[in-house]
C-alpha cells in the first residue's frame, strides 16, 4: 500500500519522526542550532495542550504569574547542587552592547561588560525562590501556589525537534508549604494532574512513579515522573514533579513565622511539562500517513473540503458547506464546542485532503456538488483511513445522520487512540527477566523495538546505585520509574541480589 510519507516507521523510525514534523507542517529549523520555528499547526496543538492544562492548574488554586528570562548568576551560586546539575547547559549573557569591529562585523563592546553575568533561564527555582522570600512572612501566607508559562534555554548538545531542543516552551509550577506533608501532597497532586492530562487529553497512556536517586532533579529530595512508551518501544519522560524539601528555601531564605512565633523554613515543590508532549503525541499516535491528533487537542477537529470547480456551481456548494460548518460548530463534543474549519482555498480537493491527513485532523469531509444537491456528506475518520481494499475509507451518509453522529465520532476517536496506544504499550512490557545476563540478552536480541522490562528492585543508593547505573549505561539503558501504588513484591533485586522492595522499569529512552 502506498502511503503519504516516503519513509515508514518500520524502516527508519527516527527519519519517519522528522518527516511527520515536516509534512504535517508542525515546525522547521530556525537557523540557530537546537532552536525551532513552531508553525501554526504545531503551535495550535500546543495552544490546546496549554488551554487544557491551564484549566487543571487553576482548578487546584494555583495562580499564574511571570518571572524574568534573565537570572543573576549570584542566585544560582547559592544552590551548589542545583547549579552543578545545569552548569553545562547554561547560556550566559556577559555584555549589553555590540560595536563594529572595523572589518564590517560586530563584536561585544568591552566597555559594555555586565558587572554580573546573567543566566538565560534554564528553570526558575532560584529567581522564584527570591520572590517567595519576599512574599512569605507568616503561616497565613501559606501555601503559596504559583505557575508560569514561559520559554527556557538549556544548551543541548544533541537536539531533536520537540523532544530535546535548546529552547523550549513549558509551564513550571512552584509552590511553598508549611510542612513536608503538605508539600508532598502538592507534589503528588501535580503528578496525578499530569497523568490524567496525558491519558484523558493526549490519549497517551503513561505510568506515574518515583524516579531513582540518580534521576532526581538537581537539589530535589524526591522526583516523580510520568513515563510514556513510544511506538519504537523507547520511553519518554513526559512530565515531572519534585519535592524539594527545605534546601531551596534555605538557600533563598524562604521562611515563615509559625503560630507560636518561631521562624521556620518552607518546604517547596516544582513541577512542569513542556512542548516535549507534542513529540510524545507524534510518536504515540502517528502512522505511515503522518500525524493522528486526538480530538481533545486538535486545533480543528473537523475539516470540510468542498470540491470546487471554480465555476458558477461553486456558490451553491459553498453555501451548503457553510451551513454544515455552522451546524457542526453549534454542537459540543468532549466538553467543548466542536472546532470545525471550512477549507475554501483554491486547489484540488484530493491534494488538500492529503495535506489534512498528514496533519492528523480527526474527521475530514469531502463535499461535491451532488452531495450538496442531495443533502449528503462523505466523511473519513483519520484513525480508520483505509478500507480493506486499500482505498480511502470515505463513508457517505445523509447530512442529518452525520450531524447526529459527529460528536459521538469524535469521542470514539479519542477513546480508540488511547485504547490502541495502551494495548501496544502493555504488549511491549516484559516480565520474567531475573538477572543481568538475561537483561543484556533481551536488549541485545534481534528485535527492532524491544519495549520495556519490569524487574525487581532493592532501591540501592550511593555507590551501589552508581554501580547499577554504570552497568545499565554500558547497555544504553536507563531506569525509568517505580510505579505508584505497586503491588507487594517478593524475591531479590536483579542488580544487587538484595531483597527487593519494589518493581522498576528499565528501557532505552529519549
Amino acid at each position: 500500500m502506498k502511503h503519504a510519507l516516503s519513509v515508514t516507521r518500520a524502516d527508519d523510525f527516527a527519519q519517519w519522526y522528522q518527516e511527520v514534523i515536516s509534512e504535517a507542517e508542525m515546525a522547521e529549523e530556525s537557523g540557530v542550532r537546537g532552536c525551532m520555528v513552531i508553525k501554526p499547526w504545531g503551535y495550535g496543538i500546543w495552544e490546546r495542550i496549554q488551554h487544557l492544562m491551564d484549566a487543571r492548574i487553576k482548578a487546584a488554586g494555583v495562580q499564574n504569574c511571570y518571572f524574568p528570562l534573565f537570572i543573576p548568576l549570584s542566585y544560582f551560586a547559592k544552590e551548589a547542587e542545583h547549579v552543578d546539575g545545569f552548569a553545562k547547559e547554561m547560556a550566559v549573557v556577559t555584555h549589553h552592547r555590540l560595536i563594529q569591529d572595523g572589518k564590517g562585523g560586530l563584536v561585544p563592546d568591552p566597555e559594555a561588560k555586565l558587572e554580573e553575568p546573567l543566566i538565560v533561564r534554564p528553570t526558575s527555582e532560584t529567581v522564584i525562590g527570591q520572590a517567595m522570600s519576599r512574599w512569605i512572612q507568616s503561616w497565613r501566607d501559606l501555601p503559596l501556589l504559583t505557575n508560569q508559562w514561559a520559554n527556557v534555554v538549556r544548551w543541548e548538545m544533541r537536539t531533536r525537534m520537540f523532544l530535546r531542543t535548546s529552547e523550549f516552551l513549558w509551564q513550571e509550577g512552584h509552590t511553598a508549604h508549611a510542612n513536608r506533608d503538605d508539600a508532598m501532597a502538592e507534589t503528588l497532586r501535580a503528578l496525578e494532574m499530569y497523568r490524567s492530562h496525558a491519558e484523558d487529553d493526549l490519549a497517551m497512556p503513561v505510568i506515574a512513579g518515583e524516579k531513582p536517586e540518580n534521576e532526581r532533579f538537581p537539589g530535589a529530595v524526591a522526583t516523580y515522573s510520568i513515563e510514556a512508551m513510544m511506538q519504537d518501544g523507547k520511553a519518554l519522560q513526559a512530565g515531572t514533579s519534585h519535592y524539594l524539601g527545605t534546601g531551596f528555601a534555605e538557600a533563598a531564605n524562604i521562611r515563615y513565622q509559625d503560630k507560636e512565633g518561631s521562624q521556620q523554613l518552607c518546604h517547596t515543590t516544582s513541577w512542569g511539562v513542556s512542548t516535549r508532549l507534542i513529540g510524545g503525541v507524534i510518536m504515540t499516535h502517528g502512522d505511515d500517513d503522518g500525524l493522528r491528533v486526538p480530538p481533545r487537542i486538535a486545533p480543528h477537529q473537523i475539516v470540510i473540503l468542498p470540491m470546487l470547480r471554480e465555476d458558477d456551481g461553486d456558490e451553491a456548494l459553498l453555501a451548503y458547506c457553510e451551513e454544515l460548518r455552522a451546524a457542526l460548530a453549534s454542537q459540543w463534543a468532549l466538553g467543548e464546542p466542536v472546532r470545525v474549519l471550512l477549507d475554501k482555498r483554491a486547489g484540488k480537493a484530493t491534494a488538500k485532503r492529503w495535506g489534512w491527513v498528514k496533519k492528523g485532523v480527526p474527521l475530514i469531509l469531502e463535499i461535491g456538488g451532488r452531495d450538496a444537491a442531495g443533502g449528503q456528506v462523505s466523511a473519513v475518520r483519520r484513525d480508520r483511513l483505509y478500507r480493506e481494499d486499500g482505498k480511502v475509507n470515505f463513508v457517505g451518509q445523509s447530512r442529518e445522520d452525520f450531524l447526529a453522529a459527529a460528536a459521538g465520532e469524535l469521542e470514539d476517536i479519542q477513546r480508540t487512540l488511547h485504547a490502541e496506544a495502551t494495548a501496544r504499550r502493555d504488549a511491549q512490557i516484559h516480565r520474567g527477566v531475573t538477572d543481568l545476563a538475561g537483561l543484556e540478552a533481551f536488549f541485545s536480541a534481534d528485535q527492532r523495538y524491544p519495549g520495556w522490562v519490569e524487574v525487581l528492585w532493592s532501591r540501592p543508593t550511593g555507590a551501589a546505585l552508581e554501580a547499577v547505573v554504570a552497568k545499565l549505561k554500558a547497555l544504553k539503558l536507563t531506569i525509568r520509574n517505580t510505579p505508584m501504588n505497586g503491588e507487594p513484591v517478593s524475591g531479590t533485586c536483579l542488580f544487587t541480589g538484595e531483597p527487593a522492595v519494589e518493581r522498576i522499569f528499565v528501557a532505552r529512552a529519549y
